[in-house]
């Protein structure tokens, strides 16, 4: 039996003059650099939204993060979830001419999960035992066990399919020269900015709108916010929360605010003094005005963490208690732990403005317990070899790590496992926390080995009550997404979890 499976800092001067721009050329101003091409060895979303614009997968999103199918027409499942048969859209052809078909796929996903290629999706892909081509549109995924929500994998960016020739012509150097079945064609990428161009073959009739589209780097919030008022760029993100009021009273601006599946927190490495003891990490909880934080960096945008996974995410499960702003209960669990004096420490974050806001606003925080905390934003080439490429626990030097994620996959498992499993330290996934509890464990094997639905809620629920117990994390928010466009712009969507969709771009 199958079933059907259809699956700025600072005061600005605002002169709103009527922005002016070719037609046909769009520009996106982004807050941090795009650090690579290929989708299966990315890990932030900036870089994921920059491959979105020329490569696709089997399914995806719309913009309110449903999942819909695009390149497959359809996936049959059976019962026990661990054989889906995919039907694949004919008709499609790569930038480079090779043809779309099961053979692509396969040579695609094969790619992603071969271990010797050392990509950092390829987690993502373990669940997959084979790949078989059952005749040339219609793909075979057989998996190591049942994972019910393996469509949503798919649906993830990691899972878009490069062009076979692509593959075997340029190798280790594919993130250079990527080569999709999507509505732009790469063109140039130099340190922070990429330029792409209208793809006159793409597959959807009237698509794409535009005749380029480039995405620059701009970290500081008031130089990104100039380049859309000069009309230097027509959409910009994020947009200066502080900013929001002001930007609203323009006539030729838009602020577009929608909720978001980010949950943004300090990971604290539990392997390392003082943090291995949990009341420290719990006095760390207490030590943080969460409402404070949202107001003073991101101007009351969004809603504070009351659980590991943020409120919007599937399987995300409220917390009875609350790590509340309780200074005295921060300094006596300090106390308890053996430094009744606090200690010193490092955080590190990212260095755009709102990541240097956050920080500062925390050390004023720690220091009113007597935690000295030096802030040290990082470039994200500095933090790759810092944080994402060290080999072996023993080996990582960070301490506190500010960061934010968003689970692609819209599911619980994404949002667990890559950051409180016990075999996702880096480089293999993002648990900074050096985190591992055997309770913790057994629930993300469970919800992720089962394709009952009742049974996954079950994992998830004990999963999230024992990691809010440990806290590996500062808990902080689930803050906003927050863009703002020319309104002669259309058809450019934020999606919840951070990426942005531009294939229906538009000006008017």
């Amino acid at each position: 039996m199958s079933n059907r499976m259809r699956l700025l800092a600072g005061v600005l001067t605002l002169a709103f003059a009527a922005p002016a721009f070719a037609a046909g050329d769009v520009v996106i101003g982004l807050d941090a650099n795009v650090v690579g091409l290929d989708p299966a060895d990315l890990n932030d979303n900036l870089s994921m939204t920059a491959t979105r614009t020329m490569l696709q997968g089997l399914y995806g999103f719309d913009k309110d993060m449903k999942m819909i199918p695009v390149l497959a027409e359809s996936t049959d499942a059976n019962a026990e979830a661990t054989e889906f048969v995919v039907h694949l859209r004919h008709g499609v052809v790569f930038h480079d001419g090779a043809p779309f078909d099961a053979a692509a796929v396969k040579t695609s996903f094969d790619r992603a999960r071969d271990p010797a290629n050392h990509l950092k999706r390829a987690s993502l892909y373990s669940v997959i035992k084979t790949v078989d081509v059952v005749d040339p549109f219609t793909v075979k995924i057989t998996l190591n066990a049942p994972f019910g929500a393996f469509i949503n994998n798919l649906a993830h960016q990691a899972f878009a399919i490069s062009s076979p020739k692509a593959i075997a012509t340029y190798g280790k150097e594919l993130d250079r020269h990527p080569t999709g079945t999507g509505p732009y064609e790469f063109v140039s990428w130099q340190t922070d900015t990429l330029k792409v161009k209208k793809n006159e073959h793409y597959w959807k009739p009237g698509l794409p709108h535009i005749d380029t589209l480039t995405i620059k780097s701009t970290p500081e919030n008031g130089s990104r916010l100039a380049m859309l008022q000069a009309g230097e760029a027509q959409f910009i993100y994020p947009a200066p929360p502080e900013m929001v009021k002001v930007l609203e009273k323009s006539p030729a601006l838009e602020v577009v605010a929608t909720k978001s599946i980010y949950a943004r927190f300090v990971a604290m490495n539990t392997l390392r003094k003082p943090f291995d003891d949990v009341r420290v990490r719990q006095a760390m909880n207490y030590a943080v005005d969460k409402a404070a934080f949202l107001k003073v960096v991101f101007n009351g945008y969004g809603v504070p963490l009351d659980a590991p996974l943020p409120a919007n995410l599937s399987g995300y499960s409220k917390q009875p208690t609350s790590y509340g702003y309780d200074p005295a209960k921060a300094k006596e669990l300090l106390a308890e732990a053996g430094y009744p004096n606090g200690f010193d420490t490092v955080l590190w974050g990212g260095n755009s403005t709102i990541s240097q806001r956050g920080m500062q606003f925390l050390q004023q925080q720690f220091a009113a317990v007597g935690v000295k905390v030096s802030v040290d934003p990082l470039e994200s080439g500095v933090a790759a070899a810092k944080i994402w490429n060290v080999k072996t626990p023993e080996e990582a030097t960070t301490m506190m790590h500010y960061t934010a994620w968003s689970a692609s996959t819209g599911d619980a498992d994404w949002g667990l496992r890559p950051l409180f499993y016990g075999k996702s330290f880096p480089p293999a996934l993002f648990n900074t926390a050096y985190y591992s509890n055997a309770a913790t464990n057994a629930d993300i094997e469970a919800g992720l080995t089962t394709a009952d639905a009742g049974k996954r809620k079950t994992a998830y629920d004990a999963a999230q009550a024992q990691i809010w117990k440990d806290a590996p994390w500062i808990f902080l928010v689930s803050d906003d997404n927050i863009a703002a466009k020319s309104k002669k712009l259309s058809g450019i969507y934020v999606l919840p979890d951070g990426q942005i969709l531009t294939e229906e771009a538009a000006l008017n």
